[in-house]
């Protein structure tokens, strides 16, 4: 459509860098010549669907077979305070790239799938080397999430043997104050990114040593975020944010990053198992197996030590089992708070007998005290 009425378009930033590493692509950006309002009126021509959805700086959505596409216009920026950009439309693809974050990000692609290069970007690409877009400092301030955005992206794509880019770790150590100009959403964003990464230590390390991680989260500590990633890729269990969040600590999280309620409820349920003396069995059985992988995974990493090699068949024997004994056997003895505590005395001793107490004998638990 653009290309046909004489603009430059061009596939941009994620898409190109994700399709040139091999992984998934999601969204599909489109930078372009044309003005918002010439791609407005062409799509509109064409017999497409087109929102205005961010037409001041420069972005129409256009929708084709179903799929949203985000055409942009070539921009520069003009004034810039670390939040928010004043943007002027160019023709220029090099100018368009260097208002970009990344090296890996300024690549773009025509319909050929031919890939150009304004910044030299794919060498740092395919070295799997994040480094910011000419002058550090300056990328970070036309917008401080970028500090985060860095470690980010390490641990998204870097390659842990390179390290992290020293000018980029002097630059954001330099802007650390810039970070609380920014809204807890957006940190949150970026942290829960972060750490559903393959591995993140390298990158929380790196945030520990510049100051960034206790500027978004005091008293955070990455130290057992490595132990823990080990004996996930161990026992072959997918990452989980939130679990590596109770790992890495901190005060204020829900706050400071603003969680949702199914977050905040999951990280305090498994905060709560940490230090409790509730075995492994009964969490499987009264909560489910991922939290209860969740919980072995973390107390094993809190303490730096390999998982029982009988784990897997603990937890899938306690999901699968089912107590013979209900509150209904009870209540003709036991009412209220009563009855409750005596059916938990019956569970839990049942649990502790690997499932094999027959339902006589827990009655007669249930109701021995109280």
């Amino acid at each position: 459509m653009l290309e046909d009425a004489g603009h430059q378009a061009y596939a941009v930033g994620g898409c190109v860098r994700n399709a040139l590493l091999g992984v998934p692509v999601t969204d599909i950006d489109i930078a372009t010549s044309a003005t918002p309002e010439q791609t407005l009126a062409l799509a509109q021509k064409t017999g497409l669907k087109a929102i205005p959805t961010g037409i001041d700086h420069g972005t129409i959505t256009v929708i084709s077979d179903t799929i949203p596409y985000e055409i942009t216009t070539f921009r520069r920026d003009i004034e810039t305070d670390g939040r928010h950009a004043v943007v002027a439309f160019t023709d220029s693809m090099t100018e368009d790239a260097r208002r970009r974050d990344f090296t890996m990000n300024a690549l773009y692609a025509d319909a050929s799938g031919r890939v150009h290069d304004p910044l030299s970007g794919i060498g740092d690409l395919q070295n799997h080397y994040v480094r910011f877009i000419e002058d550090a400092n300056a990328r970070i301030r036309e917008d401080f999430l970028r500090s985060l955005r860095f470690f980010r992206f390490h641990a998204q794509y870097g390659n842990p043997s390179a390290g992290l880019d020293p000018d980029a770790i002097a630059a954001i150590a330099a802007n650390l104050d810039g970070l609380e100009t920014l809204a807890e959403e957006r940190i949150g964003a970026e942290m829960r990114k972060l750490l559903a990464a393959p591995d993140p230590a390298p990158a929380l390390a790196g945030m520990m040593a510049t100051g960034a991680l206790g500027r978004i989260l005091s008293g955070a500590d990455p130290r057992w975020i490595a132990p823990l990633v080990h004996l996930e890729r161990a026992a072959k269990q997918v990452p989980d944010s939130v679990r590596r969040l109770v790992v890495l600590g901190g005060e204020n999280v829900s706050e400071n990053l603003r969680l949702t309620r199914i977050e905040e409820r999951q990280r305090r349920l498994l905060s709560g198992f940490v230090s409790s003396t509730e075995s492994l069995s009964e969490i499987a059985w009264r909560h489910g197996a991922d939290t209860a992988w969740s919980v072995v995974l973390i107390r094993h990493a809190l303490m730096e030590s390999a998982l029982p090699p009988d784990t897997e068949k603990t937890i899938l024997e306690a999901v699968a089992a089912t107590c013979p004994i209900t509150a209904r056997d009870l209540l003709e003895d036991r009412q209220g708070p009563a009855l409750g505590a005596a059916l938990r005395r019956a569970e839990t001793a049942w649990v502790e007998s690997k499932f094999q107490l027959e339902k006589e004998r827990l009655i007669e638990i249930a109701l021995k005290e109280g």
